[in-house]
């Protein structure tokens, strides 16, 4: 059965915010499994639709940046639309409306609007009603955006893994070079301290997978560490476990293998991650949307 009331008066907006490689993609589409199963209809909002420029656009920006000594890289402010981002969430939460558009990464995608890839679709209002909006990308936790999300996932594997997930999905999906991806990783490094770092402060919850095999050099990297050579630390903001009544000790019992490290912390098995994903979040959507299920 679907939801039958809100107990908080208004349209829940969560978001799953991360780095470029970091692997968003595969925990939206286990939070997808989620809404699915709970029988709820979501706005869903990818976060290179804000950005800016389109696909050309931002390479002559960047190349006007850099004749002047400075940088640019969608990480940064300067390419991206926040104040129309946390406009959506804001507007979104009071009425179950907004603007939203769509970037269209490939020929397939550009093809259904006629339009080029790298471009974006027109503005247009979200019409279709919905319980939830579901936003994931690289800026879900910044300044502008953060007070407007009900509940902000981080997606933080440690630093080399995340590059290695990088370069292995640049080079096979994008058909980029490994040393086109590598001074990608360089030219963002500063604005990667500057805006996506600080957002792991103000998340909820942070699923962080630590692989258990060596990426001392994760620049030489053939194959990405699989799930099962991980492990995967879930930090839950103490405000969350407060206001939802987390019991951490229930969740290790019911994932073989965890451990609890912090207060606030508990290490799974990374094949388990999205278990424990679904038995802490499931609760918490449900109370955000005050659904009784019979």
């Amino acid at each position: 059965m679907g939801p039958k009331s809100s107990a908080i008066g208004h349209h829940p907006v969560i978001a799953i915010t991360g780095s470029s490689g970091a692997g968003t993609s595969t925990v939206k589409a286990a939070f997808g499994d989620v809404i699915v199963r709970e029988g709820l209809k979501a706005i869903m909002i990818e976060g290179d639709s804000f950005h800016k420029y389109d696909r050309e656009e931002m390479k002559k920006k960047v190349e006007e940046y850099a004749a002047k000594g400075k940088r640019l890289s969608h990480f940064s402010a300067e390419a991206n639309l926040f104040d129309e981002l946390a406009n959506l969430f804001r507007t979104y939460r009071e009425t179950g409306k907004g603007k939203r558009r769509f970037y269209l990464h490939s020929e397939e995608e550009a093809e259904k609007w006629g339009q080029k890839p790298g471009t974006f679709t027109p503005w247009e209002e979200i019409n279709e009603d919905s319980d939830i909006l579901f936003y994931e990308g690289l800026h879900g936790g910044v300044p502008e955006v953060a007070p407007f999300v009900d509940l902000l996932i981080g997606v933080v594997p440690i630093i080399n893994l995340e590059w290695i997930q990088k370069i292995q999905r640049d080079r096979q999906k994008r058909g980029y070079s490994t040393e086109a991806v590598v001074e990608a990783i360089k030219q963002r490094i500063h604005d990667y301290v500057d805006y996506i770092t600080p957002q792991f402060s103000r998340t909820h919850i942070n699923f962080q997978r630590v692989p258990t095999v060596d990426t001392s050099n994760p620049f030489i990297a053939r194959d990405i560490p699989t799930m099962d050579e991980s492990l995967v630390v879930i930090r839950i903001k103490k405000e969350l476990i407060l206001k939802y009544d987390i019991d951490l000790l229930y969740l290790k019992g019911m994932i073989e293998g965890s451990f609890i490290s912090r207060r606030n912390t508990i290490v799974v098995p990374g094949p388990k991650m999205f278990l424990a994903m679904e038995i802490l979040v499931t609760p918490i959507i449900r109370r955000l949307l005050g659904i009784s299920f019979a």
